[in-house]
């Protein structure tokens, strides 16, 4: 099937790219797609939910993953996106064509990585340090992997450190936020449970490769990056327990629903994962698993975009996307979020 890139594109004025968090986190707007258009906020959630849904959250946490290196005199710009083991990680790099294997890059005087292998801006690095080691490199030498549309100085910005990142944050290895969690706030959560919702947390480690544009002049010659994730057997049975009983099953963000459905089985069954998923989801896919979504609004031409299109409809999107540029909402990572329900 021949889909074009071009068909996910429309115009978004760069004002209404968020450059930090509504404050606080749950004063962020929502806009309602299920029926029709309307407009609300995060903290009407409690009120917004159906009775009885189960909310799948991420608990992944952004690791500082960005760092600034030397191969001899060439500057060496990183950024770390998946974790392959035993202290060797996928980057993207700029100035990558100055790396050849066995170059030795420096990002301080006890952290460096020798050069494994390089395909284009993708370079191959085995960490001299792994493990916590690793982590406390990363701490003192790392930053914040801030998505290129957030714009900031030279040095890191300290409220970055904790502005991006969820409240669910537990399980060290993502390079990008969930960014739908990044609205959640405690007094918001015991406000939802309250009103009967429930949670369940998985882990999918996000990596930077969800700010690449799809360059690709087709959807399907696109390359989807590997990402890591796991489902314990406990959420899975919650989550089948939940299903069976016919109650929603809403994925807070892309990044849970596109584990959930990476793992469910034809029928829905949701058996327990680890490993790694480059599940592209595009208009025509059939979903197994999730009921409804709340998401930020997303990138033009971007695979997240064209997930939303498939799971809402693509005109849907279209019309929600068009609503919310005339009402200045905010757009990506640190902006509001839309609810959508599953197209039929």
């Amino acid at each position: 099937m021949n889909v074009k890139t071009a068909e996910f594109d429309f115009d978004l004025p760069r004002e209404l790219i968020a450059q930090r968090p509504a404050d606080p986190r749950d004063s962020a707007r929502l806009l309602d797609v299920r029926r029709g258009l309307a407009d609300r906020a995060i903290a009407d959630l409690p009120d917004v939910f159906d009775p009885g849904s189960l909310l799948i959250v991420n608990d992944t946490r952004v690791i500082p993953a960005q760092l600034d290196g030397r191969r001899g005199e060439a500057k060496i710009g990183v950024t770390l996106h998946k974790d392959e083991g035993a202290g060797e990680w996928l980057v993207f790099a700029k100035n990558a064509r100055r790396l050849k294997p066995g170059d030795l890059v420096e990002f301080g005087d006890d952290f460096n990585a020798e050069v494994i292998a390089r395909d284009g801006a993708e370079v191959r690095l085995g960490f001299n340090v792994t493990d916590a080691a690793f982590l406390a490199a990363l701490e003192k030498h790392g930053r914040p992997p801030l998505p290129p549309y957030i714009k900031r100085g030279a040095d890191p910005d300290p409220d970055d450190v904790e502005d991006y990142q969820t409240m669910f944050a537990a399980r060290e290895g993502a390079v990008a936020a969930p960014t739908a969690g990044l609205h959640f706030t405690p007094a918001l959560v015991a406000r939802l449970k309250a009103a009967g919702l429930e949670f369940v947390s998985l882990t999918l480690h996000v990596g930077a490769g969800t700010f690449l544009p799809v360059t690709a002049e087709n959807v399907r010659d696109h390359k989807m990056h590997y990402e890591y994730g796991e489902i314990s057997e406990a959420a899975a049975t919650r989550i089948n327990t939940a299903r069976a009983a016919g109650q929603k099953i809403v994925s807070v963000g892309t990044t849970p629903l596109r584990l959930l459905e990476s793992a469910a089985e034809p029928d829905g069954h949701l058996p327990a994962f680890r490993g790694d998923t480059d599940l592209f989801i595009t208009p025509g896919y059939q979903f197994r698993l999730v009921d409804q979504l709340l998401t930020n609004f997303h990138l033009p031409q971007s695979t997240l975009f064209m997930l939303v299109c498939a799971f809402a409809g693509t005109e849907r999107m279209r019309a929600a996307y068009a609503h919310a540029i005339e009402k200045r909402y905010k757009f990506f990572s640190y902006g509001d979020a839309t609810l959508l329900d599953r197209a039929p």
